[in-house]
């Protein structure tokens, strides 16, 4: 984990150390533990954001991590085609393969650190599948689906698919090259990743090595989350201890700071971290399903307009 690294991040543009006590820091509010599921035709999940007040999530909804789990040879799943409206849904595959295809003519086939970045907008359908190949030799498969909101003046703009190689992320190192930083949306101490979106948001996959620590700026407009995709360390200037599958709320400040414990798991070398924020949208959320809308009424013509085929059709060679 991941195939987008580099042998020695200190060739990397840096990002400056600020001072947690000029700046101050972000406290950590709370940290959560994911449960665990399965999700579409059986793959598992945890949903990392399923014990957090909305309140400290907006713009986000929700966040699965999908996986990691070492297939046999039969066992890879997908989902079945499903429609959604009204938000963005982001897929970062970070081992393994999964191809998309939707009623608006977005799709493609993503692997090792690749995104797929879906905006909804006003309807469609999508599937999300293993290719063939990894269904008959099973493999490792591990991801997250992250979805970001609308705001309501544009739940219903035409959709639009990103596709984000993994070669296009912006790749940084903090100054002593204690850890790799992959910006896939928005800023970091002037530094822009390459998805856009509607909806301001940051996204950044950190691996920081043992015993390292980053203290990195973040807007002071912006809430803040981690959470961990392998490994243990901590979280803020008090240095609360989370883990893999584990999510961290902070609070309000211009500055976050995550360290690596000294000792990893064996199945990584390093701590993996999520980091996203976002400016909250502050408008009604009507969350059922796969809509994500303002009202119940709105909720109510997602549904009839799914049921009466005004979201898309499945495209002949569907599967």
């Amino acid at each position: 984990m991941p195939a987008v690294t580099v042998d020695n991040p200190l060739i990397l543009p840096r990002v400056a150390t600020p001072d947690p006590a000029a700046t101050g820091a972000r406290p950590v509010l709370t940290v959560v533990t994911a449960p665990e599921g399965f999700e579409g035709e059986g793959f598992p999940v945890r949903r990392a954001f399923a014990k957090i007040n909305t309140k400290y999530l907006d713009p986000f909804i929700m966040m699965d991590q999908m996986g990691e789990v070492d297939y046999a040879a039969g066992e890879p799943k997908g989902t079945p085609w499903h429609p959604h409206r009204g938000f963005e849904t982001v897929t970062y595959i970070i081992d393994g393969t999964f191809i998309h295809q939707d009623s608006h003519g977005g799709g493609g086939t993503i692997t090792d650190g690749d995104t797929q970045w879906m905006t909804a907008g006003s309807g469609l359908l999508h599937i999300e599948s293993p290719p063939e190949s990894l269904v008959m030799s099973g493999g490792l498969f591990h991801g997250l689906q992250l979805w970001v909101n609308l705001p309501a003046a544009d739940k219903m703009i035409a959709p639009k698919y990103q596709d984000i190689r993994g070669g296009s992320v912006k790749l940084l190192s903090t100054e002593d090259g204690g850890a790799l930083l992959r910006v896939i949306a928005g800023e970091i101490d002037g530094h822009q990743g390459p998805g856009a979106t509607h909806t301001p948001i940051t996204m950044i996959h950190a691996s920081i090595n043992p015993g390292a620590q980053i203290t990195l700026p973040w807007r002071s407009d912006f809430n803040a989350l981690a959470y961990g995709l392998a490994g243990t360390g901590s979280a803020g200037t008090e240095r609360r201890p989370f883990r893999m599958g584990q999510s961290v709320v902070f609070g309000e400040g211009d500055s976050l700071t995550i360290r690596a414990d000294e000792a990893q798991d064996s199945r990584s070398a390093n701590f993996e971290v999520v980091l996203l924020g976002g400016r909250p949208i502050r408008e009604p959320v009507a969350h059922y399903g796969p809509f994500v809308m303002n009202s119940h009424r709105e909720l109510q013509q997602a549904m009839e307009d799914f049921q009466a085929g005004r979201l898309g059709t499945i495209p002949a060679d569907g599967h």
